[in-house]
C-alpha cells in the first residue's frame, strides 16, 4: 500500500466529507482520519478533534491543486447585518451569528 500524506486538517466534519467529494470526483483517493474522535468534544484535548483528510504520496500535488480551486470558487462574504468578512466555508456569520449572505467580499 502507498504511502499517504495528510493534506488539510479541518474542524468541520460537513467541509471535510464535502472536500472528500470534490477531491474523488477529480480521480483523487481520500481518506478521512479522526472522524470517530469528533464524539469526544469537550472531553478530548482540542488538539486531536480535528478531522483530517490524507491522500496518496502520488496524488497529493494534484489534490493540493484541486483545493486551491475550490478556494477559489468560494470567496469570502460580507454580512449584511453586522458588515463583517467571513470565510467562505462559514454558513453563519462569526461576529453576529446572522445566516449568510449572497455578497462577497
Amino acid at each position: 500500500m502507498e504511502e499517504q500524506t495528510r493534506l488539510v486538517a479541518a474542524g468541520n466534519l460537513l467541509e471535510a466529507h464535502t472536500w472528500k467529494g470534490m477531491l474523488e470526483s477529480s480521480g483523487v483517493q481520500v481518506e478521512i482520519r479522526g472522524e470517530a474522535l469528533l464524539g469526544g468534544v469537550g472531553e478530548l484535548p482540542t488538539g486531536i478533534q480535528n478531522v483530517e483528510l490524507w491522500v496518496a504520496e502520488s496524488q497529493y500535488e494534484l489534490a493540493k491543486t484541486q483545493m486551491a480551486s475550490l478556494d477559489a470558487q468560494c470567496p469570502q462574504w460580507k454580512c449584511v447585518n453586522c458588515h463583517e468578512i467571513n470565510e467562505s466555508s462559514f454558513e453563519l456569520c462569526w461576529n453576529c451569528s446572522a445566516e449568510r449572505s449572497e455578497k462577497y467580499s
